[in-house]
């Protein structure tokens, strides 16, 4: 039976403050539980609330079932080690820091005044963790396990001073899944080593365990001394001291996260990794595209889109350790991938991820499988830019302009034919999903993202063809990349109009209606509206601007993924609009 310290303790429990009952509440099985594992807290240290927590965790190899007996590093300030180097030859030679001979789950040293904190090197060299740094003068080191992987196992601050008052609290935490792991690979069970401190209210309860007295020391009577209760009265209430070493966790692992026995949206069996691998007929898996949100916001995986055989694939993969195959986009926020695939080596817990967005067949009669996804979508626009950056090149050629298509527009056919889209985040940010419920704030940002992908065009080299084209250099050296593709747009048209050939295309006269408003560029100046309005926050504007242009607002109340399709195919469209009027010209 696991001992009852919360029960055993001499405060009852109604009263015990929050902090006190958790540092005497053994840790449970859930894996994502973050186990404070070292802390040095204050709060009001010179007031009515003052309150200290100092803590640290030992290790304690498996025997015994008692309670361990209070050591004396639960005095020294919460750190394993206190004092300043001594300057002796060999003064070292024998330091084997501990806690009283156990080894310790953080390595902490203070000299009263200045304090720092790491991970202890055997358990992230146990467990293989990988150490960062964030933060600048508030650092915090964390510390992932990268064969997976997983985030976050491990972190906490690095450093703090104390003068007069703590600069700063420091709390370290480990997931409950790797202190457990832990745990068990070094046969041992964590022990928390605390002090703890804090000015109560005058009560009863607390009255009648001090039998009368101002000041009172209570220990366990029988069994092992696993606290020390310190109880008097200080100012106006009754100050609380304790020390005490409880058991945090036992060797126990938590529960495993395995993809055997999970039941997948039409079957009733449940799949394992050796039915998985015997399946010889192709059984699909459809996923809601959302699947990839984890792996797309998180630059340590790769998921580039490509497109081997026509359809274009989605197979989120992390550094060659693992990766998911053949995952099909299907309609506009569906995946299809086969089982068998699912189950071929990789963690457990993707496929587990993977499990919590299956749909059933009702929910996929929902989903146009027909419609166009947020990929195929970017493919259309990468087209016209790259017809775009042919076009421009060519209409410079005509005037004597020499400019590449790729260094016009960014994008290079040879680069993408190599090496498909990993040359190009931008084509990868705006190709993530695009749920239909998506927030105004993603709509905008993937706006801003747009813009940015098709903004590249050199301005001088636009306004050098509009000057040879007879556009007044006054009027076009203050025009942006949009009114100079407007202007540009309405002179290839005008040129159009008459049949004209491309060798009339440079002229010394200023052409009539150059500067007029182009209906068929509206897009690009919307587009370009929302852009500015993630900065500037006036939405109901742009909002009105989309209905104005025939986009159902009401939509909006759903979501801004159908307002995202619209501006995507209206600046498609517009560009498309150019290419064709251009290549028109040219060809005549």
């Amino acid at each position: 039976m696991p001992f009852n310290y919360i029960g055993s303790f001499p405060i009852p429990t109604a009263i015990l403050p929050a902090k006190l009952r958790d540092l005497l509440d053994p840790v449970g099985f859930d894996p994502q539980q973050k186990v404070e594992v070292a802390c040095l807290f204050e709060s009001d240290p010179h007031g009515s609330n003052v309150e200290h927590v100092q803590l640290h965790t030992a290790l304690v190899l498996e025997g015994e079932d008692e309670p361990v007996g209070l050591l004396y590093e639960a005095t020294r300030g919460g750190i394993v080690e206190y004092g300043t180097p001594i300057d002796v030859r060999g003064c070292a030679a024998e330091f084997s820091p501990s806690i009283s001979g156990l080894d310790y789950i953080i390595a902490s040293w203070g000299d009263g005044s200045f304090f720092s904190f790491h991970l202890a090197e055997k358990v992230w060299m146990t467990l293989g963790l990988t150490p960062r740094c964030v933060g600048n003068d508030q650092q915090r080191l964390i510390y992932d396990d990268l064969g997976l992987p997983e985030f976050g196992v491990v972190e906490g601050e690095i450093s703090s001073e104390y003068y007069w008052e703590s600069k700063r609290n420091v709390s370290w935490k480990m997931t409950n899944e790797y202190l457990r792991k832990y745990l068990w690979l070094r046969g041992a069970r964590a022990v928390r080593i605390f002090f703890y401190m804090k000015l109560l209210p005058d009560r009863a309860a607390l009255r009648d365990l001090m039998r009368g007295q101002s000041h009172i020391v209570l220990k366990p009577s029988e069994g092992s001394a696993w606290y020390s209760l310190d109880i008097r009265e200080h100012k106006d209430g009754l100050l609380i001291q304790v020390w005490s070493s409880v058991e945090a966790a036992t060797c126990e692992l938590c529960p495993e996260q395995s993809a055997n026995g999970l039941v997948w949206p039409g079957s009733t069996e449940p799949m394992t990794h050796t039915r998985a691998n015997a399946l010889v007929e192709i059984n699909p898996v459809f996923l809601d595209d959302k699947f990839l949100q984890r792996y797309e916001e998180n630059a340590f995986y790769d998921t580039v889109p490509s497109q081997p055989y026509g359809d274009w694939h989605c197979s989120p993969a992390y550094k060659g350790q693992w990766s998911f195959t053949d995952c099909v986009r299907v309609g506009r926020n569906l995946i299809k991938v086969p089982m068998r695939e699912l189950y071929k080596p990789k963690p457990d817990r993707e496929i587990i991820h993977a499990h919590a967005f299956a749909l059933s067949e009702v929910e996929i009669s929902h989903f146009d499988i027909n419609a166009e996804h947020i990929v195929a979508k970017t493919k259309r626009l990468l087209d016209q830019l790259l017809w775009l950056g042919d076009n421009l090149s060519r209409l410079g050629a005509s005037v004597g302009l020499q400019k590449t298509a790729s260094e016009l527009v960014g994008f290079s056919r040879e680069q993408l034919y190599a090496n498909g889209w990993m040359v190009y985040p931008n084509l990868c940010r705006l190709a993530q999903v695009a749920p239909l419920n998506m927030t105004q704030q993603a709509f905008l940002a993937r706006c801003k993202s747009l813009h940015e992908v098709w903004q590249k065009v050199p301005n001088g080299y636009l306004k050098k063809l509009l000057e040879q084209a007879g556009c007044p250099r006054d009027a076009v050296k203050d025009l942006g990349l949009i009114k100079l593709l407007q202007s540009l747009t309405n002179i290839v048209q005008l040129l159009n109009r008459h049949e004209e050939p491309i060798d009339d295309f440079r002229s010394p006269h200023v052409r009539e209606g150059w500067s007029d408003r182009n209906n068929a560029m509206a897009p690009l100046f919307l587009n370009n509206d929302l852009r500015i309005t993630d900065a500037h926050e006036s939405v109901s504007e742009c909002l009105n601007t989309l209905q104005t242009m025939g986009f159902d607002i009401a939509h909006v109340n759903d979501g801004y993924g159908l307002a995202l399709d619209f501006v995507m195919d209206g600046v498609i469209e517009a560009l498309r609009f150019f290419n064709s009027a251009a290549e028109a010209l040219l060809n005549r």
